[in-house]
């Protein structure tokens, strides 16, 4: 994925956050930037040197209280507040401290101070609890994907694209596709997949491209998923909260760059979404991971995006071709699968209950079909991930 001149900036700060990673292949990933090793170490060794500085301008000015908040600190929070409207006193506490900020009061006196300035409504932070939620272990192990609606945009619409890493809340991808449809969420998908390597699982809704009505919601898109060793799950039905981190990060997007006004056209759009992100990732505080931001904590996944599809191979079980609309023919039986798996080969593996199979997709276990019970089908059910 070449870097534009619009996304320049935020690529080289992704690139040495991630490249700064413990036990990290340096060359791999110059390789998912589309950049030379040259190219990367020398940003390295500009950020070993100056910081941040070597990248892009910072304020280093120190700003020191023994008492009342100086007005040079208070007028940071102010000017910090405004390019952030959505930001609270903790996370601009936070930020203006990653920033070299020195002298900063507490999270208590930021908020006392935006209140002063009537950035917010005393009663507003009643409105606000904190409470925790479950999380994977380690980056890669779930990411959750899901699209933001439909985004007004001049005379026509986007469809953003969200891609959250469960364990970091790193953002993998914000697109804005013309439309909810498997070419167009492909292509993102192999875009993100290049550059961080692959998850072991992905979650997502019931909706389309990712999902259908049948008895098995398999689609075109998620058969890609699979063959590429990724397992997929979808969310119960009017559960959004299986999906609840993408579903906040959806809420994060909306207070703090689709309210500040609507979108002009496709290539403005991304251009907001491209900042935005790596706003998202390297500079916002987030409150779940006390006070790191995601890139902190997101690391790339050692399993490198293959440019072909392996073979589909089993080694173990009947195999079947899956024909028709649909269906296998198994001991002199008919069943039913779905009816995106035509042409693809399935494998029947037996159970220690005789006449029970279970029915494979490459790793992925889809169904079990029953001999006693004529052409009776089961699809399996998917475990809940919050």
């Amino acid at each position: 994925m070449p870097f534009n001149e619009a996304t320049i900036m935020s690529n080289r700060e992704e690139f040495v956050k991630l490249a700064d990673a413990p036990r990290v292949n340096i060359r791999e990933l110059c390789r998912r930037f589309n950049i030379s090793p040259t190219t990367g170490y020398k940003w390295l060794d500009r950020y070993q040197v100056a910081e941040r500085a070597g990248l892009r301008e910072r304020s280093r000015k120190p700003a020191r209280s023994p008492g009342r908040t100086p007005s040079e600190v208070e007028a940071r929070i102010l000017a910090l507040r405004q390019k952030h409207p959505a930001w609270g006193a903790r996370k601009l506490k936070r930020r203006l401290a990653d920033l070299g900020i020195t002298g900063l009061p507490s999270a208590s006196t930021v908020h006392a101070i935006l209140v002063r300035n009537g950035c917010i409504a005393p009663e507003e932070g009643e409105k606000h609890q904190a409470w925790h939620r479950f999380e994977h272990a380690a980056p890669n192990d779930l990411w959750q994907m899901d699209f933001k609606g439909h985004v007004p945009m001049g005379t026509s619409r986007c469809h953003p694209l969200t891609v959250l890493d469960d364990h970091s809340r790193f953002a993998l991808c914000l697109d804005a596709l013309p439309a909810e449809d498997t070419s167009s969420v492909q292509s993102a998908l192999t875009a993100v997949c290049r550059r961080y390597g692959l998850p072991w699982r992905m979650t997502m809704d019931n909706g389309s491209p990712w999902g259908n009505p049948s008895l098995l919601p398999y689609t075109a898109l998620t058969l890609w998923l699979i063959r590429l060793g990724i397992q997929v799950s979808h969310s119960r039905p009017y559960h959004p909260q299986t999906q609840g981190k993408d579903e906040r990060f959806h809420r994060t997007l909306k207070a703090e760059l689709l309210a500040r006004g609507p979108l002009l056209d496709a290539g403005q759009a991304q251009s907001c979404f491209d900042t935005w992100r790596q706003v998202y990732n390297q500079e916002r505080p987030h409150e779940a991971l006390d006070m790191q931001t995601p890139a902190r904590r997101y690391r790339v996944s050692s399993r490198a995006f293959p440019e072909r599809l392996p073979p589909i191979e089993y080694p173990a079980g009947e195999v079947r071709r899956v024909q028709g609309k649909g269906e296998i023919s198994f001991k002199g039986q008919l069943f039913d699968l779905c009816q995106s798996l035509h042409g693809h080969p399935v494998a029947l593996r037996p159970t220690s209950t005789d006449g029970l199979w279970q029915v494979f997709f490459c790793h992925h276990h889809i169904a079990d079909i029953d001999q006693r019970s004529l052409s009776t089908l089961k699809p399996v059910p998917q475990p809940f991930i919050p």
